[in-house]
């Protein structure tokens, strides 16, 4: 593999009136960028997947993670390599762009966009909904909005607020959602790896389940050897998106130190990493509670199932406020996790509206910076009010269902891009097989979308048709 190690940098921007419009100044390094993947990849799903897909395929559940791993991994090498080409901010839109042309580019950039916007929104309620565990009386009312508020508003305020302030508070999330999810992972693979830790007798072929009235166990058997698999393919569907969302560290490459050496490697990593934890949480959930399919709160049900066993001598009331103490933890990692997912879009996807404004795709204003801070404050507020209004008036729901479609024409546009964009210019990132990469890609994406309902697929057309608007709109207001 081979990466350059000078980065290029973007020529400043033209000054427009009345507005402070400069190059964002280059502070993310590595691990910044690497935060920001670990973020898009890792929201809130994870904490509920595992009863899904151990309903869909039993026990072989922990096996499909490893498989969508390799199914994303030609998509994901695909924008690994057109990362490693370009050093400005804008992340698919500039890569579409590029190959296909502007407005090519601001489709790309649109429907990015508005998906980015839907999920914030969606997850700003669940980080809500997850806060009302602990304050039953922010679930409904006036409260319930004023939390909606304060939620956004501080992380819109942070964003604007600076790059480092920013990814410190995403750094500290991450290592507690990190945290939390490796401990659940370790305390439920030592039930596999050493069951006397629990006070239960072994056997040689199986290993027993805490509940000790039920006969349910996990059985480590061959690969292809599973009775238990009931639909793998929509098993497969189910698990793929939790490996989506790493193209929100593209977006604000034209911050990056060193984006075309840095990228690639982020990419790559977190993808092994989010692999791996991914197993050992599906592991221990197989581990811990023998009836995980019918189970509506995986990790919170088998973090209650491990206190509980864990604590045969102490008294009823002591082993209940076990109990309590640690489903609580597991429900701080749950707002760690869905909080650092939404810092993580809020910082990237503000970025994408101001690289298309340098662009003259959008009106100047979404281009200016903050003369102190340095951020691009319009696009921010922007986008932080677009995301109060949807989540507050729940309008939002309709589009979820347009991102599935939009989130695999997105990557197959990108994918489609590499070939044309290595006819104009060898690549400095060498990967193996490279010259399949692109295929392969296309192929994964086809598949996901043939996968979309009828529904999702008119308002993708809908959503395409009004950024075609939009696109027409922009360019004739830039040639006044």
């Amino acid at each position: 593999m081979q990466i350059p190690d000078q980065p290029h940098h973007s020529s400043p921007t033209s000054p427009s009136a009345g507005l402070a419009i400069a190059p964002l100044p280059r502070q993310l390094g590595f691990w910044s960028l690497w935060l920001l993947v670990i973020n898009g990849l890792i929201g809130a799903g994870i904490f509920g997947l595992p009863a899904g897909a151990a309903r869909l395929a039993g026990d072989f559940s922990l096996w499909l993670y490893p498989l969508c791993a390799l199914l994303i991994l030609p998509v994901l090498l695909c924008f690994a390599e057109l990362s490693s080409r370009f050093a400005g901010s804008g992340g698919p839109a500039v890569y579409v762009s590029a190959a296909f042309g502007p407005a090519a580019g601001f489709q790309a950039g649109w429907l990015y966009y508005l998906a980015r916007l839907v999920s914030v929104a969606a997850n700003t309620v669940l980080l809500v909904d997850s806060v009302s565990y602990f304050l039953p009386a922010l679930q409904t009312g006036p409260l319930r909005l004023l939390l909606l508020v304060v939620v956004l508003g501080a992380m819109t305020l942070l964003n604007v607020w600076g790059v480092r302030k920013t990814m410190r508070w995403l750094g500290a999330l991450t290592v507690a959602k990190l945290a939390v999810l490796a401990g659940f992972a370790l305390a439920g693979c030592s039930v596999l790896l050493w069951p006397s830790l629990l006070m239960l007798p072994a056997t040689n072929t199986v290993i027993p389940t805490l509940n000790t009235t039920l006969d349910t166990a996990v059985q480590w058997q061959p690969l292809l050897s599973y009775p238990d698999i009931v639909d793998g393919p929509a098993a497969l569907l189910l698990l793929v998106y939790a490996f989506v969302g790493f193209e929100s560290a593209l977006i604000p490459a034209g911050e990056a130190e060193n984006p075309q050496r840095d990228l690639p490697r982020a990419l790559i990593s977190a993808l092994l990493l989010v692999t791996l934890l991914y197993m050992a949480v599906q592991a221990a959930c197989l581990a811990l509670l023998p009836d995980l399919a019918q189970s509506k709160t995986p990790l919170l049900d088998a973090t209650a199932q491990l206190a509980t066993h864990l604590t045969p001598h102490i008294s009823t009331e002591s082993a209940a406020a076990l109990v309590s103490i640690a489903t609580s933890l597991l429900m701080l990692g749950i707002i760690a996790s869905v909080a650092a997912n939404l810092l993580g879009a809020m910082f990237s996807t503000p970025r994408l509206s101001h690289a298309l404004a340098e662009q003259g795709q959008l009106p100047a204003w979404f281009a200016a910076v903050h003369p102190r801070f340095l951020t691009p404050e319009h696009a921010i507020w922007f986008f932080g009010l677009l995301a109060l209004l949807l989540a507050s008036l729940g309008s939002f729901l309709y589009l979820a269902a347009a991102t599935v479609l939009i989130r695999a024409l997105l990557y197959g546009l990108c994918c489609a891009a590499l070939p044309v964009l290595r006819r104009q210019q060898q690549s400095p990132l060498q990967l193996p097989l490279a010259a399949l990469l692109p295929l392969l890609a296309i192929l994964v994406c086809l598949w996901l979308a043939s996968q979309v309902s009828s529904t999702s697929v008119w308002l993708t057309v809908a959503l395409i048709a009004l950024g075609l608007v939009l696109s027409l709109l922009a360019k004739s207001a830039s040639t006044r």
